[in-house]
């Protein structure tokens, strides 16, 4: 039976195994593209003449994943980005949630996942992944709490302790970090920490 304290959102897919898991969480390692973003890929090119003199990427973020990774901060839970693309825009947006790990250009993951638990002094147990596709599944295979997207892989969502109700790059990290501050009991006083 889901903590009372949740509500219908939660409560329909929160098992007690899973707020258990959530209940150690000090890290929470994500995904980009797919998860932070909705997956889709936005390359503006800038011409002279007939040829492309520059091409730049542009990510469209959600402002309640940033209030969520905002909050997660506040209360002490590490946050990281590990993602396959390089993007200044990741980098950007890391900067401004004051996001811990930024590892970028990861065609294998698990380095820089492994690199983040050293850095951050936790135990897989204690991680929190949150992705949408394939490479991802590794990384939420080895972590207490593995979580995918409500439009992510199937092949993800069978290896995950939970599936957000909200898809990628519409609140699925705000999402997860409600999640852990409730199940370990902050989130009411997380709420008032919240900064604009």
């Amino acid at each position: 039976m889901p903590d009372p304290f949740f509500d219908s959102a939660f409560a329909s897919s929160v098992t007690p195994e899973t707020l258990a898991r959530a209940r150690k969480i000090k890290l929470f390692l994500m995904d980009v593209d797919g998860t932070l973003t909705d997956g889709g890929v936005c390359l503006i090119a800038y011409t002279s003449g007939s040829s492309i003199a520059d091409v730049t990427e542009m990510k469209v973020f959600n402002a309640q994943d940033g209030q969520g990774l905002s909050l997660a901060h506040t209360m002490g839970i590490q946050t990281g980005f590990i993602t396959g693309r390089r993007s200044p825009a990741v980098t950007k947006r890391a900067e401004e949630l004051k996001v811990t790990f930024v590892y970028l250009g990861q065609g294998k993951k698990m380095q820089a996942y492994e690199e983040c638990m050293s850095k951050a002094g936790v135990t897989e147990d204690e991680v929190a992944y949150l992705g949408d596709d394939l490479p991802d599944i590794p990384l939420a295979q080895r972590s207490g709490l593995g979580v995918c997207v409500a439009d992510g892989a199937p092949e993800l969502k069978q290896v995950c302790a939970y599936t957000t109700q909200r898809p990628g790059g519409r609140g699925a990290a705000r999402e997860v970090v409600e999640l852990i501050l409730k199940a370990q009991g902050r989130w009411e006083e997380a709420v008032p920490l919240a900064l604009a």
